[in-house]
């Protein structure tokens, strides 16, 4: 059994809600000619019912793509994408709005995911009504929605202009809550917030995880945020999955170079112990050079 970051358990035995098995995602090349640049290399990942999968890696490793292409909104070039056991990289329109009942997300925006022209009551009903609630019933529902994310009863009648960063992600987060999904991808949630409010919104993530049993994705460039808030983790570097396992080996004692650099690269208080970071980051830096080096001298024979 392993831990979980809400503090109850999930089972290595529990099945799959997301199987994703040798993902490879390509897109146009710029230019007449141009072949077809391959952004995921063969992704295998799956996560667990109730579990946070944290997905983590540099800018353009291509972790977002990955959230992408569960959506619907990356073309696939092979590989199989399984939800609760069903085949979804083809899905038809009319499949993946039936979809988007048990498959919702989470943008990195706050400031440009919020539709500016609805007020949030509005926001929040829109999926209600598709779903076939009254107009009544979805003002109702609002209401619970905007208290789970600690947010007033009348901020249903205001726009999006009106709140903070940090509120508006707890918007976004009622809004992909608002037709009870069994999964969230969760894509950069919190990196366009201050310190202070990224820690109350992960803090919020993990309440109601806990409330509703909801799994999630999460998506980060930041391996402590991502050691904060799952139970597993997939570190993803050119396309590739480097390292995949519990979140408290990955995030304390990786085996691969790129997690080894990820972690060292994260700035801590002590300068001491910062400075000793930093020689072990060249250290790092040094082997991964001698091992590209090796490579191509084996390549070359």
């Amino acid at each position: 059994m392993a831990c979980t970051a809400g503090g109850g358990e999930v089972s290595a035995q529990d099945q799959s809600l997301l199987t994703v098995q040798d993902l490879h995602v390509s897109f146009p090349g710029r230019g007449w000619r141009a072949q077809p640049k391959e952004v995921l290399k063969g992704i295998n990942l799956d996560v667990r019912p109730g579990e946070t999968l944290g997905l983590v890696g540099e800018s353009g490793s291509g972790k977002t793509t990955i959230g992408r292409a569960i959506l619907g909104l990356a073309p696939v070039a092979s590989g199989s994408i399984r939800f609760d056991g069903e085949e979804i990289v083809h899905a038809n329109p009319r499949r993946r709005r039936e979809l988007a009942r048990d498959i919702q997300v989470i943008f990195q925006d706050p400031y440009t995911s919020l539709n500016p022209s609805l007020t949030i009551g509005d926001t929040l009903s829109e999926p209600l009504l598709a779903q076939g609630l009254s107009r009544d019933e979805a003002r109702s529902h609002v209401a619970e929605l905007l208290t789970s994310v600690n947010l007033p009863a009348d901020a249903a009648d205001r726009l999006p202009r009106e709140f903070s960063g940090g509120q508006r992600q707890r918007v976004a987060i009622a809004r992909a809550l608002a037709i009870k999904p069994r999964l969230i991808v969760c894509d950069e949630p919190v990196s366009a917030l201050d310190l202070t409010t990224q820690r109350t919104v992960l803090d919020l993530l993990l309440k109601i995880q806990r409330e509703t049993g909801v799994a999630l994705l999460f998506i980060s460039h930041d391996l402590a945020v991502v050691r904060a808030m799952s139970h597993r983790v997939a570190v993803i570097h050119r396309g590739l999955i480097v390292e995949f396992g519990q979140a408290d080996v990955v995030t304390s004692d990786p085996t691969d170079p790129y997690t080894q650099r990820l972690l060292l690269a994260a700035p801590v208080p002590n300068p001491a112990k910062q400075r000793e970071r930093r020689a072990e980051l060249e250290k790092v830096r040094e082997r991964e050079r001698a091992m590209q080096a090796a490579a191509g001298a084996e390549a070359g024979r």
